[in-house]
């Protein structure tokens, strides 16, 4: 079911349905930044997941969220995965990965087939980008932490994101 948003000034649609705290995280496929393809469940197995999903890189807000999940990492242990998704090119992902040093972070891009937007209800009609979002998936993948923003020039609440994923690494 559509909703309404904004992209600062700019009415938008979001395309799909909102998942919620307790649903069975989709699988999903997406594109890497060699350009083979990303298969969610097969590549992040048992971990622990926060998907931060950005409009794009080459903004500011999404290059803050990104640098913060890429701080949080530093106190990550190996079964916490960050991977960020986007509909921006996988170049333009490669090329943000190596000047913004954000070494520990995945990056997955959904401009192609966009299997993730479709099933985790991120896709602005008007825009083509993915309405910024953070998912926290459990080892299960079931959802333990969400938030859609209705305003993309909004950061996320990232500090309750990592908290959350802390306390699932037990």
């Amino acid at each position: 079911m559509p909703r309404k948003g904004k992209f600062g000034t700019v009415d938008i649609t979001v395309l799909g349905d909102e998942l919620k705290v307790g649903d069975k995280a989709p699988d999903f496929k997406a594109d890497k930044m060699d350009l083979t393809e990303y298969h969610f469940y097969e590549e992040e197995g048992r971990k622990i997941k926060i998907l931060s999903v950005v409009p794009s890189l080459d903004t500011d807000v999404c290059e803050l969220q990104t640098k913060m999940f890429q701080k949080a990492t530093e106190f990550f242990s190996d079964n916490i995965v960050v991977v960020t998704v986007s509909n921006d090119l996988p170049f333009a992902q490669q090329r943000f990965k190596k000047v913004k040093k954000t070494d520990k972070i995945k990056f997955v891009s959904d401009y192609n087939c966009r299997d993730f937007s479709s099933r985790y209800g991120t896709l602005i009609q008007e825009l083509k980008l993915l309405n910024r979002s953070v998912f926290v998936l459990d080892k299960d993948n079931t959802i333990k932490y969400v938030q859609y923003l209705g305003q993309n020039t909004d950061l996320p609440e990232y500090e309750e994101a990592i908290k959350i994923a802390k306390s699932l690494d037990k």
